[in-house]
């Protein structure tokens, strides 16, 4: 092991032992009100959709769109532990027992802190199993263990009610047909990590899962492991000499237009943090964004690197990027083999990756600044 690299051990062991010991009072915070009670808030450290806060003999779960500054639109939850017989709970208030007995994914990315938390024998139905990775996932498709529940708007209501979820956990971001499962009276639990623009407040919604099933411990641990290693890498960046910033692109062509990600977006944050300069990073907008490609051109043809992500099961190539259209070839990336591919159809990115935007920073790091990093094998973002 070389000096320089016994270097960043030594900072990368540093930061965690430091991070380790702030974190351990950052998310339990008492309050007194006006009568002298306490109140104990449960509160996010990064997220800024949801709200845990808790009452006599039992919880309010708050959720709301993390992008939008007003509560009005929140989305209110009692969690009552299993066996309890909680007073002063609103009439209106959709009321959940916890720990729940089962748990309907409508998206991938919900599976995530299911995983993490190893509580797969709580999800029992998907919507679609066409993004899925994970063996055993797929394997409790096959047997049984988890039915696929149909498509929005045509959802199978007698195989959900067969099923009796718990909870369903569902999207907003999907066109709709959630309404014939509102009346089922099953509760309809939004899940707006999505639509945190922090890489670190995506994965704190592991959070909220580990309320659902009575693991809020094991998932702050989890969630604090994620938090010390981001920081810890993020902070490789900072301290690093006469850093260069690449500048990078993301996305590419869909029909005519080009589809990218917002300057306040995920994934602009992650390029930031891995010392990289985000081709839209002047840009207010935090989702998708469509280009045309005469604009992308003239500000994106030479960039450093360029980022592409593959959606189904074939690999992205500099061969079939260039059959897709010739005028990528154009780029300056293309052109030096600089292109970065997560291949989300050969990796479990769809059902993971939220859980693990520390992974995502080393692999933009090792690809941004490969010195940084010269051990590094990495997981989702690779240079190809």
């Amino acid at each position: 092991m070389n000096i320089k690299m016994k270097k960043v051990l030594i900072l990368l062991c540093g930061i965690m032992v430091c991070f380790s010991c702030q974190h351990t009072s950052k998310h339990l915070q008492v309050e007194t009100d006006g009568q002298d009670s306490l109140k104990a808030s449960l509160y996010a450290s990064y997220a800024k959709g949801f709200r845990v806060e808790q009452r006599e003999g039992w919880r309010l779960l708050e959720i709301c769109d993390p992008q939008i500054e007003s509560n009005s639109s929140s989305f209110r939850f009692a969690l009552v532990e299993d066996g309890v017989d909680a007073e002063g709970i609103p009439a209106d208030m959709p009321k959940i027992r916890v720990p729940i007995r089962s748990a309907i994914c409508t998206t991938t990315l919900q599976l995530s802190g299911f995983l993490k938390l190893q509580a797969l024998d709580i999800v029992s139905g998907v919507m679609s199993a066409k993004r899925l990775f994970s063996k055993e996932l797929k394997q409790r498709l096959d047997d049984g263990r988890i039915v696929k529940i149909g498509k929005e708007g045509n959802f199978d209501v007698e195989l959900i009610m067969a099923n009796q979820p718990s909870v369903i956990l569902v999207s907003l971001s999907k066109r709709g047909g959630f309404d014939v499962l509102a009346e089922l009276g099953i509760p309809l639990v939004p899940y707006m990590g999505y639509q945190e623009t922090s890489p670190l407040a995506q994965a704190e919604w592991i959070k909220i899962v580990g309320l659902l099933l009575g693991k809020e411990h094991e998932a702050d641990s989890l969630f604090s492991v994620v938090e010390k290693n981001y920081l810890a890498a993020r902070s490789l960046v900072a301290s690093a000499d006469t850093l260069q910033l690449p500048s990078v692109l993301y996305g590419k062509l869909h029909g005519d237009n080009w589809y990218a990600m917002g300057g306040e977006s995920f994934i602009s944050q992650i390029c930031h943090d891995a010392g990289a300069r985000y081709f839209m990073s002047g840009d207010e907008r935090s989702g998708g964004v469509n280009l045309d490609f005469e604009n992308v051109y003239s500000q994106a043809n030479d960039v450093d690197f360029w980022i592409v992500q593959s959606k189904g099961h074939s690999a992205i190539t500099y061969k079939s990027l260039s059959s897709e259209d010739e005028r990528y070839m154009d780029f300056r990336p293309w052109k030096e083999h600089r292109i970065i591919t997560c291949d989300m159809g050969n990796t479990p990115f769809n059902e993971l990756s939220p859980m693990e935007p520390d992974t995502i920073l080393l692999d933009f790091i090792h690809a941004f600044h490969p010195n940084i990093l010269k051990d590094y094998q990495p997981k989702y973002y690779k240079v190809l």
